[in-house]
């Protein structure tokens, strides 16, 4: 039998705490092993719960030949150069969203993945959850007809001031945090043959000191080379709203609760049509589990990584440049005042 994946975590942020530490040391086919702060006390709160190793400092825990591989839950500034390490150090490694703050970067380790013979998967969970299947067989089927238009949104309420992903030197932003749930969504029912076609970006630090440095909401249309469009939108200072619709020549699907169902949630796909509504539900399944499991399984076959992640991270890029927002990689001082550079 093949032995548990060995897998180390960097940093206890939230997601960490919440998510995946649990679904690791569930995981039949994973050993959540290490916990690395550069905090001791954190490591040690952290990794008590599940009686792995707490370790303190990230270089520590890539040195660590016992780990196999990492899941990086740091601020998005910090994803590329830890992502990197991580694969120089051997490591198979599952990051958070998005992997880098540009496509050339993600081009770079994608690359360094692939010379290096290691895993590289971005922590995007929702697609494993076989609600979107679902949607995708009834589409295919022709349940709406020829499909016109793509709708999809993910929005949150007002995040607190000292919150990460209002930082620039972090990585933070509407369009990199809640902004790749509908890109991803996008892609993952219309294809990799998206281009942009316009995006605006709201910046409430435009004349107010005291605002947010980064922009906090924002919208996107995007077209197939086919004509069906993608119209999007994504925010961090809003009523929640977390959904998206396929339209149709004849009917549409809708679907709430898209990107972040609990694992006991039974979703439910709302089908119109001219003759009538349905309201389809589907199997709970817990996405978190699912996403461990894919990445193991991953790790396992040699899977190269997800073309996906290199044409999101393009399109994001693209984004930035429509709302007129050139893509700049979050600066060195944002390293250094995480732990330092790699």
């Amino acid at each position: 039998m093949t032995p548990p994946l060995r897998v180390g975590v960097l940093g206890c942020a939230d997601i960490a705490l919440r998510r995946m530490l649990p679904a690791l040391a569930a995981a039949p086919t994973a050993e959540l092993a290490a916990v690395a702060s550069r905090d001791p006390a954190k490591a040690r709160q952290a990794a008590a719960p599940y009686g792995c190793r707490a370790v303190h400092g990230y270089r520590a825990l890539l040195d660590d030949d016992t780990v196999d591989a990492v899941y990086i839950p740091l601020p998005a500034a910090l994803h590329a150069p830890w992502t990197e390490a991580a694969l120089t150090a051997g490591k198979h490694v599952l990051a958070e969203k998005p992997l880098s703050t540009d496509a050339a970067t993600t081009a770079r380790l994608t690359d360094l993945a692939r010379d290096r013979g290691r895993v590289l998967m971005e922590n995007v969970m929702f697609v494993h959850h076989g609600l979107h299947r679902a949607v995708r067989d009834l589409v295919a089927d022709g349940a709406i007809g020829e499909l016109r238009s793509f709708h999809a949104a993910f929005c949150v309420p007002r995040r607190d001031p000292g919150d990460i992903r209002l930082r620039a030197d972090l990585g933070g932003g509407a369009l990199a945090d809640t902004g790749v749930y509908p890109l991803r969504a996008a892609l993952h029912h219309l294809g990799t043959g998206l281009r942009a076609v316009g995006a605006a970006l709201t910046h409430p630090h435009d004349g107010d000191p005291t605002a947010a440095p980064v922009e906090t909401s924002g919208s996107a249309l995007l077209t197939t080379p086919e004509g069906v469009t993608a119209h999007l939108a994504f925010g961090l200072d809003h009523a929640y709203l977390n959904r998206y619709e396929l339209h149709g020549s004849h009917g549409r699907l809708t679907v709430d609760r898209a990107f972040t169902p609990p694992a006991d949630h039974e979703p439910v796909i709302h089908l119109e049509t001219p003759e009538r509504g349905r309201a389809l539900r589907v199997p709970a399944e817990d996405q978190v589990a699912n996403t461990v499991a894919a990445f193991t399984a991953a790790v396992r076959n040699g899977t190269p990584p997800d073309p996906v992640t290199l044409v999101q991270a393009t399109l994001l890029d693209e984004l930035r440049a429509a709302a007129g927002t050139p893509t700049a990689p979050a600066g060195r001082a944002a390293y250094s005042n995480s732990g330092g550079m790699p």
